[in-house]
């Protein structure tokens, strides 16, 4: 039984786990999207979810403890210069898991993971956010309606 394990060990050593990890979190960052199966997709996200938000603040202590976990200056350079500035204003969830069904060999289950800003087909679907309406653009047009009814009866007086 794994009570209390937090994370998932993926068949592997610790040092083998660590550089598995690393390299995919470099071609994430690189491609931003990789395919993968679900159980190490799941271990990514849990893996650069925090770099991302370290690379919010762009400062040298970030940028090593960033190049200490991806061991790829190219990578580093890519999350601090490209991704980070898109998702400034983002609070969490930089991430998305999408499943894509399972492998022909094993059967194993195999997603999509790719960052959430960075999907341009997802973002031009997306509805703007002036379709937005809310309790108040009715009392708006409430509003409007008296206000136009006193106009007309000013106009017959006006005539008499």
């Amino acid at each position: 039984m794994r009570h209390n394990r937090q994370i998932n060990h993926l068949g592997r050593t610790s040092g083998h786990r660590k550089a598995l990890l690393s390299n995919m979190a470099c071609s994430l960052i690189m491609h931003k999207r990789i395919n993968t199966t679900v159980a190490k997709a799941k271990a990514l996200k849990m893996y650069v979810e925090p770099l991302v938000t370290k690379s919010k603040d762009d400062s040298t202590h970030s940028r090593r403890v960033v190049f200490s976990y991806l061991k790829d200056k190219n990578a580093t350079a890519e999350l601090f210069r490209t991704i980070a500035p898109k998702i400034a204003d983002r609070p969490g969830g930089y991430l998305r898991i999408l499943h894509t069904g399972f492998r022909q060999g094993d059967a194993a289950e195999m997603a999509l993971v790719e960052f959430v800003d960075f999907n341009e087909a997802a973002l031009a679907s997306a509805p703007k956010e002036a379709k937005k309406s809310t309790r108040r653009s009715r009392a708006k047009k409430a509003e409007a309606a008296p206000a136009e009814a006193p106009a007309a009866e000013e106009a017959p007086k006006t005539e008499e």
